[in-house]
């Protein structure tokens, strides 16, 4: 584990859709079971780890999470448990006048889908303000295309089931 990381929303709810104590029938990607089961072992581990997540301060990351699942879901959670054990890095992120987060120029043609905007600008001022702060990812295949150009501006990204969401988006490149 890295000291912190930036959870996409898809992290949440593929574990949670494989929750061992309180599975959820709720539409998640990757749909195969032991997949979600890999990810729910990864947010697993990062919940009991001394990792911590980075949240903005205007809680946009967390109305994401919360539009997607609902309170007793293993995401939301490990959400609860980050912030009970204070175990959470705040960050201001911009956002625009339609609640998305602002980008350098340079990454705006890039990062064509603009919820995950906020993700990225989260983790550009975690970087800034604590250190790397990596995008922990799953069934999103968007973060692959968009790797090299995050890269060159400092922003790691964290494939939880690697193998399985690079096969993923070649499939939909070779398209």
């Amino acid at each position: 584990m890295k000291p912190r990381y930036v959870v996409d929303t898809n992290v949440l709810i593929a574990a949670s859709a494989a929750d061992p104590q309180q599975p959820k029938d709720i539409d998640a990607t990757p749909a195969d079971p032991g997949l979600r089961l890999q990810v729910w072992a990864w947010l697993d581990r990062f919940r009991s780890s001394e990792a911590r997540m980075v949240l903005d301060t205007d809680n946009k990351i967390y109305e994401e999470y919360t539009n997607k699942l609902g309170f007793n879901d293993f995401g939301i959670q490990v959400v609860m448990h980050k912030w009970s054990t204070a175990a959470t890095d705040d960050v201001t992120v911009q956002y625009d006048a339609d609640g998305h987060g602002v980008l350098p120029s340079s990454l705006v043609p890039v990062i064509h889908d603009l919820a995950d905007r906020k993700m990225v600008a989260a983790a550009l001022e975690a970087a800034s303000t604590y250190g790397v702060a990596p995008i922990a990812f799953a069934g999103d295949t968007d973060w692959h295309e968009w790797e090299d150009h995050l890269v060159r501006h400092g922003v790691a990204l964290e494939p939880i089931i690697e193998p399985w969401s690079r096969a993923k988006f070649a499939e939909k490149k070779s398209r």
